[in-house]
């Protein structure tokens, strides 16, 4: 699995949650993942009809974002996967995170928002922790008031993550089918 953490902040509408983004964009053909700090403003590009049909919208003046894009993955498959990443930074950051579903949160505050789709050809998978939180649509927590290292965190998830990829790819590939 190929990964890469933008050093550029980039905003996030949501249509990067697209097949080949991350080829397309950076050249990582694959399963790959990145990292990046931006703005979250998901109004027209929101994939979670619950959402659509209340006319909810995603918004968040900073926030560490993932992109992770698998092929050959079905849906429930990505779905465990984007809840193995939540699981993942639940224990980097620490802190009093709770786990409900796919989202983390401290005490009230919502830290995390987080979906997965796919496409014709990929399993597609964003998840957005709040950094800062001024203007958001609900309660929510922030790294920055953590007093925590968003980079920092990019870096330890990603490592872990692809970790626990290729250890997947791994137990597949050394059992003894019945």
């Amino acid at each position: 699995m190929k990964s890469l953490i933008l050093k550029q902040e980039m905003k996030y509408t949501g249509a990067e949650l697209a097949p080949h983004f991350i080829y397309r964009q950076y050249g990582l053909l694959g399963d790959s993942i990145i990292s990046f700090i931006g703005e979250a403003d998901v109004r027209d590009s929101m994939v979670d009809i619950e959402d659509i049909r209340k006319k909810d919208f995603i918004y968040s003046p900073k926030m560490l974002h993932f992109i992770i894009e698998h092929f050959g993955m079905s849906l429930s498959e990505a779905i465990a996967r984007q809840r193995l990443f939540i699981s993942i930074l639940k224990d980097i950051i620490s802190n009093g995170a709770i786990r409900k579903g796919d989202d983390l949160f401290i005490g009230k505050g919502k830290l995390s928002v987080s979906i997965a789709t796919v496409s014709p050809v990929s399993s597609l998978i964003h998840i957005g922790i709040n950094i800062e939180t001024k203007n958001t649509p609900v309660i929510t927590s922030g790294l920055k008031e953590l007093g925590l290292k968003p980079l920092k965190i990019a870096e330890k998830a990603i490592k872990l993550y692809i970790e626990e990829d290729e250890g997947i790819k791994n137990a597949c590939c050394k059992v003894i089918p019945k």
